[in-house]
């Protein structure tokens, strides 16, 4: 058994199918295979069902991957150990960030650390959050930046800040002159434009506005979502005149004023909560602690610091 057979099977339980495991693993398909096959025998097992379209995991290969992910992922622990320790600080930082966070926290973040650690490149990716809890499970990200609440196995998280949700409406809205907080009756007539399915951030509004959603359909106007879309996105359509929509206030900035007007919600106004999480078995202690403590430098509109709370 090599770590590589452990690598090929990983890569054929993600991608059902053995020559785009290959394809992932940079092998040929026959070398995939043979590895596989030899696997198989040596533990007198089969792993996977073939065939002919694509290929089932057996209920023993599936907890063999499980365990197979867990050694290759404190392979690459062991690397990086060793790096730590001759005082390599050198090796890239992979980092995840939901879609409604990156854009806004990442340009501030990036150069605060890169002041104290100069020579780790960050390989960035904006996904939803069960994408990102899946790559941070398996290795494939080191930490990811998202919204609260995230329950996982073997991660812990730390609590950055509290952010709260505002009204943004046309400046052509009738309510754009009013110089007090909106009430929920003021916009419950209205085409409220939302994030698509997957974002956590629209199932955070319509938590928070349970009433408005209900009776937004049933005032016989057709709900506006946009699956696939960001708020960059909707702050335009919103500009346009498409309809209002509710904002996370550290996406708001001095730039909006030409859009758009933002309107104070009524209290109890709704908030979230943003933390960064990592694996508890992540071994790069120092890049870990310059990381979180460059993210409680940076100074976000509106939001209010938290890092006293780990969670």
């Amino acid at each position: 058994m090599t770590l590589n057979e452990l690598k090929y099977i990983i890569a054929v339980a993600k991608e059902r199918h053995f020559r785009k495991a290959s394809e992932t693993c940079f092998v040929s398909q026959p070398t995939l295979s043979v590895a596989i096959k030899k696997l198989e025998e040596e533990l007198g097992v089969i792993l996977f069902e073939r065939r002919k379209q694509d290929v089932l995991v057996t209920p023993v290969g599936k907890k063999i991957i499980q365990i197979a992910e867990e050694i290759i992922e404190r392979s690459q622990d062991i690397k990086q150990i060793a790096k730590t320790e001759l005082g390599e600080l050198t090796s890239e930082l992979k980092i995840g960030a939901i879609h409604t966070i990156g854009p806004y926290l990442l340009p501030k973040l990036i150069p605060t650390f890169h002041q104290k650690v100069p020579n780790v490149p960050l390989i960035i990716e904006e996904n939803y959050t069960h994408v990102l809890a899946e790559k941070l499970q398996t290795g494939e990200l080191d930490m990811v930046i998202l919204s609260l609440p995230f329950d996982e196995p073997n991660i812990e998280t730390f609590e950055l800040y509290e952010e709260p949700f505002k009204l943004i409406i046309p400046k052509q809205h009738p309510l754009s002159e009013s110089t007090q907080e909106i009430f929920l009756k003021k916009i419950e007539n209205e085409t409220i434009l939302l994030l698509g399915a997957g974002h956590c951030f629209r199932d955070q509004v319509v938590e928070a506005f349970p009433n408005l959603m209900h009776l937004n359909y049933q005032s016989d106007r057709l709900q506006k979502t946009f699956e696939g879309s960001s708020l960059e996105t909707i702050r335009y359509m919103v500009a346009s005149g498409a309809g209002i929509s509710i904002f996370p206030c550290s996406s708001l900035s001095e730039r909006d004023e030409a859009l758009f007007t933002v309107k104070e919600l009524n209290p109890p106004v709704p908030t979230r909560k943003v933390a960064l999480a990592w694996r508890k078995s992540f071994p790069r202690k120092e890049i870990l602690e310059r990381f979180k403590q460059s993210l409680l430098e940076i100074k976000l509109n509106c939001t209010i610091q938290t890092n006293s709370s780990k969670v």
